[in-house]
């Protein structure tokens, strides 16, 4: 369990990110089409999973912007936005954005994937959705980057994430 807070109010988080080294969770979300999607849709990419609690915000906007830009010239690597929205306003979001270099995940069949990486919110009146986080897996799926960001209206550490898969 992880304390983090939005503009100073504390909440808490089911479980702790996935330990540096370790192998990832593997996951079931939803993608723009409605399919289910795991890492092995993904298998022997790089992958950025940057967790937000949703894309109508404007920090989680900017984030799914700047990896957008920042991670199109990485090399094998996939962007994954995961948030709770749902894939049409996801979908919307991103086309309306011109954003063409993440791949949009919706929660909306279920909570396993934030309870499995330790973000989801127990409490508070953002209960359900997730805190902000970045999880970066090399090619086999095991974590070589994360970070939780204590304050939900902040942006996530762009360089750390980037510098990781370097």
């Amino acid at each position: 369990m992880a304390t983090i807070t939005l503009k100073g109010n504390p909440f808490e988080t089911a479980g702790s990110l996935p330990a540096i080294g370790s192998k990832a969770p593997d996951f079931r979300l939803v993608s723009a089409e409605l399919q289910d999607v795991s890492l092995a849709t993904w298998a022997g990419k790089r992958k950025i999973l940057t967790i937000n609690p949703s894309l109508d915000t404007p920090v989680c906007a900017t984030a799914a912007r700047t990896f957008n830009r920042r991670a199109a010239a990485l090399p094998n690597t996939v962007v994954l936005v995961v948030t709770a929205d749902l894939p049409f306003a996801q979908k919307r979001f991103c086309t309306a954005e011109g954003l063409d270099h993440v791949v949009p995940l919706s929660m909306m069949r279920s909570r396993a994937f934030a309870k499995d990486y330790g973000v989801l919110i127990q409490d508070g009146p953002l209960a359900g959705i997730t805190a902000r986080a970045i999880v970066v897996l090399d090619e086999a799926d095991h974590v070589v980057h994360a970070q939780l960001v204590p304050e939900i209206a902040h942006e996530p550490d762009y360089d750390a994430a980037l510098a990781s898969l370097r």
